[in-house]
């Protein structure tokens, strides 16, 4: 019997870029291509809509090798050894694989680490006070509990990196520290004991190539102290945990640590480290997460943390979906511990070898990641290193471009906050207490912050304003005129308007303008937005309003759309404002709520 070798889809010719290309210009009918189709994101860096085997380019070298023993990670703060260790042995009971104590003093390994198999389970130390002490207790209990060295994973996080860049003072005298726990630890190839992050960079605002080159600043700030102590290079490279965080831009970010790692190798090479063996964590974003809609938060860590295992990160820490508004519960401890293993054990993360090589976007995206960063790295050592830049807050002042570019995206909701600017959810009641009153960080330092500061003080006015009144404000959407433009833009209106926490009716329909106007002035409502389509705005908007106006004068009135021909006759009539695609949701609101706090006041007087 003959057997047919034909392979699949033979038959096909294959489609190359160009004949793509033709066929999208026809589709665009004229419109700009890279305007429309190219995309641009905060690193100042541009992706193509699609790519195939002519895009095929020379691979980013030494992107680290997907983690086959991801370590699930969950702090833990020890008021005492006997807490800690019953704190540690649930964590370990519920599945998590790495334990990193938080320790104002030290206190006894032995009780701390009590039936914790060492052997299994990463431990790691952030300590303040007589680290040197609690590193000898800590590796002699590790030398009678091990079954080999090389078992003991984990790390001591002196925190030197942190401290300096959220409170701007050095504590020089830890570099002697990290001296003593080299030597202390140097039986232990697996336990790491110079730990750098960079995850104040991303939770302050920066975009991930910043994250990444000034990462790279502060190592080798921190190596270079290092050598001055007489240290030698290879032993630093292979002490060296560092720690990232973790953004919402999921392919991005997957470039960024394979960039990251290739960066890494590139740094070392120049030292004349060639061959070293360095931990990398991922850590879940501040900058990422809300408090309100706060479930949502689960979603954004899961996403994060898939992320950070593509990207070949050692381990993971994920914060609990409540821990910006709350101390974390042992439900959301749980469901936080729970994301790594399920994305482990039944999602086969981890399990499969470097499984984004070759993916054509992936390999540009971390290509033009590391070259840029690279750049950005060199200014930075043109300028005297990290400690000369971050002391002139040269750092400071390009991450904080940055974030305010950040801000205004999300406050034109053009980058999307699901539970923030996005798809509000109006059935939640949050709190007054636990929501921001907006950005108070120092420009001299970098504070983690959360994205949505801006917009939850909106809303804390709100709530504050509900607390002193026991009313919170009603919005009605009125509309008339052409149907599909109608359900559209009251929709529309419902999502935007939804952020500020008011009481938003369901879409009320009329007959006509007039109607509408009438029944809408003498309602219940504190704020009525108009919704139709053009045609119909240019032909009775303005009697809508002159209508309304004459029976109220009190409420705020909003017309949902832009008809630029009748703005200034629209104003003119007492129209108080506008929602569309390009309005800003901080000012619009804002305005909104002055308007109507002076009403309220103004009948008590």
């Amino acid at each position: 019997m003959e057997t047919n070798k034909k392979t699949l889809f033979s038959d096909f010719n294959p489609v190359t870029k160009a004949a793509w290309m033709e066929k999208v210009n026809v589709d665009l009918k004229g419109a700009d291509f890279n305007r429309k189709l190219v995309w641009k994101n905060l690193n100042k860096l541009e992706f193509q809509p699609f790519y195939n085997t002519e895009d095929a380019l020379e691979y980013l070298p030494n992107t680290g090798q997907n983690s086959q023993d991801l370590i699930n990670y969950r702090a833990i703060c020890v008021a005492s050894a006997e807490d800690g260790n019953k704190a540690a042995l649930k964590a370990v009971k519920e599945g998590v694989t790495g334990l990193l104590f938080h320790m104002k003093d030290p206190v006894s390994a032995a009780i701390l680490l009590s039936e914790v198999d060492i052997n299994k389970i990463a431990v790691s130390f952030a300590l303040d006070n007589n680290v040197i002490g609690f590193a000898k207790d800590f590796f002699a209990f590790a030398e009678q509990n091990l079954d080999n060295s090389k078992n003991l994973r984990g790390y001591f996080d002196l925190e030197i990196i942190s401290e300096y860049l959220t409170k701007g003072s050095l504590d020089t005298s830890k570099f002697e520290t990290l001296e003593a726990l080299l030597k202390l630890g140097a039986s232990y190839s697996e336990f790491k004991t110079i730990f750098v992050s960079g995850t104040t960079f991303l939770d302050a605002g920066s975009n991930q190539v910043q994250e990444v080159a000034y990462t790279l600043n502060a190592l080798v700030y921190l190596i270079e102290q290092c050598l001055d102590k007489g240290l030698d290079v290879e032993p630093i490279f292979n002490n060296l945990h560092i720690q990232l965080a973790i953004g919402s831009e999921y392919f991005i970010e997957i470039a960024k640590f394979r960039a990251f790692n290739s960066l890494l190798n590139a740094v070392a090479n120049q030292f004349g480290v060639t061959q070293f063996k360095h931990a990398l964590t991922a850590k879940t974003s501040v900058w990422s997460k809300s408090v309100t809609d706060a479930h949502t938060n689960l979603l954004r860590a899961t996403t994060e943390a898939m992320s950070a295992i593509l990207g070949n990160v050692d381990g993971v820490f994920i914060d609990a979906y409540d821990k910006e508004f709350n101390n974390a519960s042992d439900f959301s401890s749980r469901i936080a511990g729970n994301i790594s293993t399920i994305l482990k054990e039944e999602s086969y993360f981890g399990k499969v070898a470097n499984p984004v090589d070759g993916s054509y976007f992936i390999e540009e995206a971390s290509t033009k990641i590391a070259k840029k960063g690279l750049e950005l790295f060199k200014a930075i050592e043109a300028q005297g290193g990290f400690y000369n830049a971050f002391e002139s807050e040269f750092i400071q002042q390009q991450i904080a471009e940055i974030r305010q570019e950040k801000i205004k995206l999300i406050s034109q909701r053009r980058l999307p906050m699901v539970g923030v600017n996005k798809y509000p959810n109006l059935m939640e009641t949050v709190p007054s207490d636990i929501l921001s009153s907006g950005d108070t960080s120092n420009s001299k330092v970098l504070t983690p912050r959360r994205a949505s500061l801006e917009i939850e003080a909106i809303r804390k006015v709100t709530e504050q304003f509900v607390d002193e009144t026991n009313k919170r404000p009603i919005v009605e959407l009125t509309s008339y005129g052409n149907l599909t433009m109608r359900k559209a833009r009251a929709a529309f209106s419902y999502d935007f308007i939804g952020v500020s926490g008011f009481e938003v009716w369901q879409e009320k329909s009329y007959e006509d303008a007039i109607e509408a106007a009438k029944t809408s002035a003498l309602s219940d409502s504190d704020v009525v937005v108009i919704c139709s389509s053009d045609p119909d705005y240019d032909e009775s908007a303005l009697a809508f309003v002159e209508t309304f106006r004459s029976l109220n004068t009190d409420k705020v009135l909003l017309l949902a759309g832009n008809p630029v021909s009748i703005v200034d006759a629209l104003n003119e009539a007492g129209l108080d404002g506008y929602i569309h695609l390009k309005s800003d949701v901080i000012q619009t609101i804002s305005s909104v709520q002055n308007k109507i706090q002076k009403k309220i006041k103004s009948l008590q007087v």
